[in-house]
């Protein structure tokens, strides 16, 4: 058959392209739209990675609770009773569990897609979806253990509300949605990065879970920023989960308050990290099946 024939050609061609796939152009390019248009497989490893957490476990989702739970405990004893840090008259425990579930939040964050090269290579070298998909997946797969954590966390409050601790829920709880964002913007930032580093420096991996511990005692989450000595406040203040822990404490128990310059500097530090965890991201994924 002739195929030089442009009769010939017209039939054999396709007249239109169901997608046509070019080189990111720019490293801080980010096609929302194609994100979107990968909806339902983002929403498959949601699923995929939310039911793998707990196959084959006893309690499955209990453990959602149990964890935040038995933590706080640790804390309140080791912390609260041994130590004797003061918690500015907050009821120990409530104290304790509303500073580790929002902090449990971000830390899964980051500690889940600091492996999405490393944990996913197979299925990159296979076929083609955006690759932002999966570290977003991660983001929005733990939103739904912290929302289960959350209503738990209520559930407490409620407890200590009725016997008749001075704490409440004040009109600054409709900054909570903010700070679940910031939170999830900061854990996929820093993911990221990590996750786009360790396809060349795989020992990265092996301090990425110690650096989040020490991070944890460099965030207000086992004791109250006042007892911080003012002179070395600004040190913790430097780390942007500080405004987050310190302000989702206060709209959730009334007590304390906010400053909102910190808050504009964490919301500051967010944008700055997710930039340039794109930008490592996109350069990276071009070349990473060479190396992983």
């Amino acid at each position: 058959m002739n195929t030089t024939n442009p009769e010939v050609q017209s039939h054999i061609l396709p007249k239109e392209w169901t997608m046509i796939l070019r080189p990111k152009r720019s490293l801080l390019d980010v096609n929302l739209h194609e994100l979107w248009q990968y909806r339902d497989l983002i929403m498959l490893f949601v699923k995929r990675d939310f039911v793998s957490k707990f196959k084959q476990t006893i309690l499955g989702p209990l453990w959602f609770i149990i964890q935040p739970l038995l933590t706080t405990i640790m804390f309140t004893i080791i912390f609260g009773n041994i130590a004797g840090i003061s918690t500015d008259g907050i009821p120990k425990m409530l104290f304790y569990m509303s500073g580790i579930v929002g902090w449990t939040y971000f830390s899964t964050c980051l500690n889940d897609t600091s492996q999405t090269f490393i944990k996913n290579a197979s299925i990159f070298g296979k076929v083609y979806f955006p690759r932002l998909a999966l570290p977003i997946s991660v983001v929005i797969s733990n939103l739904v253990s912290f929302a289960i954590q959350f209503i738990f966390l209520c559930c407490f409050l409620a407890y200590f509300m009725v016997k008749g601790s001075d704490v409440s829920p004040n009109i600054l709880v409709l900054w909570i949605p903010y700070l679940v964002l910031l939170m999830a913007g900061l854990g996929l930032g820093f993911g990221i990065i990590i996750s786009s580093l360790t396809t060349k420096y795989r020992d990265l991996t092996h301090l990425v879970t110690f650096g989040v511990t020490l991070w944890m005692y460099a965030t207000p989450i086992i004791y109250p920023l006042s007892q911080i000595p003012e002179k070395y406040q600004f040190l913790v203040l430097a780390n942007p989960m500080t405004p987050v822990t310190e302000t989702f404490r206060t709209a959730l128990l009334g007590v304390g308050t906010i400053n909102y310059l910190h808050l504009l500097y964490s919301t500051g530090f967010t944008i700055v990290m997710l930039a340039i965890g794109i930008v490592i991201f996109n350069k990276v994924e071009k070349t990473f099946m060479d190396t992983v």
